[in-house]
């Protein structure tokens, strides 16, 4: 996984954070749950960087 990557998940998981908290505050239940996709797509985004790294050691 490129450094690249690793950053732009990175803030995308702390953006969701930050929305997940955002909406837990205005009890907000649209904007927590957009917050927890936000976190759940950074999520799937380093496991496929993850498989594709172990294919690429092969």
């Amino acid at each position: 996984m490129g450094l690249d990557d690793k950053i732009g998940n990175a803030a995308e998981r702390a953006g969701g954070k930050a929305k997940e908290a955002a909406g837990n505050a205005t009890d907000d239940e649209s904007l927590r749950a957009e917050g927890q996709t936000d976190q759940s797509k950074a999520d799937l985004k380093d496991a496929g960087e993850k498989v594709k790294d172990a294919f690429k050691k092969d």
